[in-house]
């Protein structure tokens, strides 16, 4: 395309979509071309190697709130990651969504395709589109490739939520535990909180003043096994053994993501969202769930340290009375935080084992739902033995990608075992191992070796279907 073409396609792209674009290559990267701008409210960064091979590459960023926000838009999981694709020829593109903050599915729903849209308008149409994201970018991957068949011809999710209703359910079934077991008179909202902050400020004070003795450390242990919440949090350090240790561990995702990232504090945003509450557990049998939990033998060493009285506070549980879901909220979260596993194109998912920010049970739920609506054949699921949410490095990322497009460009999947994978991570060698620890004050990293693993998580505990 010539350059006056390009800018009268540019023109009426931002007349058709609202958007305000530059199209200015970056003199700080002499060899690629970077658009910056504005689709109908959503920014947007888009990367053209001036040698590109085709491929696009439009990735999804998880969930921000104010203090999380990065300082540009990410392009891949990992910095590095986005150098190395640039380098080998790769286009990249990322919408913010609009308001970038946020459950915003609905939004960047909309937002990639506009961008996706665009970039064919503008730098001209893909030979292939690879669609990535992270965390709750991983529903929206699949979903954009569910929602618009023929459009992606692979998808690659990391540390995915892919059932975002079931996850909500979950930490209410936690939040509940919580509330019912260590305040069952306190008068704190857990759904369509009066005060949220005031419900969220003394939730918390009872979590953290549980957390002083054994007995309240063996309930937030009930907690974390209703959510199958695993035992190993800290990215930079090895799974640990001791039980002690693995209830602490256990006890930071409970109160780091669930108690703040789900609790009161947290529901008027996803409620203004959905319309109301969209969470439930009427009809939950909470003696049977923990039955079911691999956190069950943790749970019982913790009530015999403790002497707490396990079968009474699951007594407890049962007659505590329930909360029930608003239809339409619940709809709402059903039909824009769910995949459906239709599969259209390649999927390629990988998860840590120790993530209990969205447990790995969410990739086993996700394989079912291929199996019953989509084609196994065009799955893959791979596993990385390490603590954390999206710990990944690098060497992990690209390599994964480097296999999904060999699903694409072969209609066949290469090896896809843990050896094969940690032995073409390691041969990138030490400038891609990187790996952030999600539970430090400086957001500090550390080099580790790539580490697949073979891997089979425990059951979802919530699952929508």
């Amino acid at each position: 395309m010539t350059h006056s073409r390009r800018t009268l396609v540019t023109v009426l792209v931002t007349l058709l979509l609202g958007a305000l674009v530059t199209a200015v290559p970056a003199s700080a990267e002499g060899r690629r071309h970077v658009y910056e701008g504005t689709i109908d409210g959503a920014d947007f960064l888009v990367k053209v190697p001036k040698r590109w091979n085709g491929t696009l590459v439009l990735y999804s960023h998880g969930l921000y709130v104010e203090e999380w926000k990065p300082a540009r838009i990410m392009l891949a999981t990992r910095p590095e990651t986005e150098t190395w694709l640039l380098d080998q020829g790769y286009a990249l593109a990322a919408s913010n969504y609009k308001g970038v903050f946020g459950h915003a599915i609905e939004e960047a729903l909309t937002d990639q395709i506009a961008l996706l849209d665009w970039f064919k308008a503008t730098v001209g149409a893909p030979r292939r589109t690879i669609t990535s994201g992270m965390s709750m970018g991983a529903v929206i991957s699949l979903k954009l490739a569910e929602n618009n068949p023929g459009r992606f011809d692979g998808v690659l999710t990391q540390c995915g939520e892919y059932d975002a209703n079931g996850t909500w359910n979950s930490a209410l079934d936690m939040l509940f535990a919580l509330k019912t077991l260590l305040a069952p008179d306190a008068d704190i909202d857990l759904v369509r909180p009066r005060d949220p902050q005031a419900a969220q400020d003394a939730l918390g004070a009872v979590v953290a003043e549980a957390q002083k003795t054994e007995q309240g450390r063996a309930r937030i242990a009930l907690a974390g096994a209703l959510g199958e919440i695993p035992g190993w949090a800290f990215a930079h350090q090895p799974e640990p053994t001791a039980p002690s240790d693995r209830l602490a561990q256990q006890a930071m995702w409970v109160t780091g993501a669930y108690l703040f990232g789900y609790g009161p504090a947290a529901r008027p945003e996803i409620e203004r969202r959905a319309g109301g509450n969209p969470s439930s557990n009427t009809g939950i049998d909470y003696r049977r769930m923990l039955a079911r939990s691999a956190g069950l033998d943790l749970v019982r060493h913790a009530y015999r340290v403790g002497g707490a009285d396990l079968e009474a506070d699951l007594d407890r549980l049962a007659a505590a009375p329930r909360i029930s879901a608003d239809p339409k909220a619940e709809a709402y979260l059903r039909h824009y935080t769910v995949a459906r596993g239709t599969t259209p194109s390649p999927v390629l998912t990988v998860h840590t084992t120790g993530d209990g920010g969205a447990v790995a049970g969410q990739a086993r739920w996700y394989g079912d739902q291929v199996r019953r609506n989509g084609d196994p054949a065009r799955l893959r699921q791979a596993y990385v033995s390490r603590g954390g949410h999206c710990s990944f490095n690098a060497a992990e990322e690209i390599v994964l990608l480097r296999t999904l497009l060999s699903r694409v460009d072969s209609g066949r999947w290469p090896d896809t075992g843990p050896r094969r994978l940690t032995a073409a991570a390691t041969a990138l060698g030490p400038g891609y191992r990187l790996v952030p620890e999600l539970f430090s004050e400086n957001g500090e990293e550390k080099a580790m070796a790539p580490s697949f693993v073979r891997f089979t998580p425990p059951s979802s505990p919530r699952p929508s279907r």
